[in-house]
């Protein structure tokens, strides 16, 4: 999937609400070709409503859940990522997929790392490109050209929410040890499907390795 092409319209993108943006979204992605600034645009377009969402939004008190709103037809995956005082994901990739990143309540950061480059063979700590705090209607945007990144709650009093566009979708990514530098495999799984909990499972060659972001 190229990252540009052709604007998709000559209009500036509006989404009043989160089953305009759902429809305008299906819309865009028909074509083969994805203009990211677009996207970009349309994800701003849209301003939080908590009514509209909160039955996508499921917390657990261990760790920051994924929860799939919308399966794009093959295309994209739309998920709400609720993350509670200060949950954090490790540091991953993006399996070659475009990620667009909303903030619908509360506040994350997203920090931001080189790739991984060990010299002879020797892991060697990973190295920070920056940090940003992302607030409320924010969108942040990333793919595995840019680098790696690790997203986080930093409140010790107040819940964060955000919303996800994966294209094309994955369910599996690498993640990384800050330390070495080390990569490892991690199956990505959903806390949630359309508002409904889904079953909790645990593969037998990697009983930890998981990675909800």
């Amino acid at each position: 999937m190229e990252p540009r092409s052709a604007p998709v319209s000559s209009k500036v993108p509006c989404a009043a609400s989160l089953k305009d943006l759902i429809r305008e979204l299906h819309r865009v992605f028909e074509a083969d070709h994805i203009n990211v600034e677009y996207v970009h645009e349309l994800m701003s377009s849209y301003n939080s409503n908590p009514k509209e969402w909160q039955q996508f939004a499921k917390f657990d008190r261990h760790r920051y859940t994924r929860n799939l709103v919308d399966g794009g037809n093959g295309k994209f995956n739309l998920m709400i990522l609720c993350w509670s005082e200060g949950q954090g994901s490790s540091i991953h990739d993006h399996a070659d997929s475009h990620c667009f990143m909303k903030v619908l309540a509360g506040t994350l950061k997203e920090v931001r790392f080189d790739w991984p480059r060990p010299q002879d063979g020797v892991e060697a700590p990973m190295v920070k490109k920056g940090e940003t705090e992302l607030h409320l209607n924010t969108v942040a945007y990333i793919n595995d050209s840019l680098g790696l990144h690790r997203v986080e709650n930093p409140s010790h009093c107040e819940p964060a929410v955000s919303l996800h566009l994966y294209c094309p979708p994955f369910d599996e990514c690498s993640m990384f040890d800050q330390r070495t530098g080390h990569r490892s495999k991690s199956k990505v799984t959903f806390w949630s499907k359309y508002g409904q909990r889904t079953p909790f499972v645990i593969t037998p060659s990697q009983p930890e390795q998981y990675e909800n972001n």
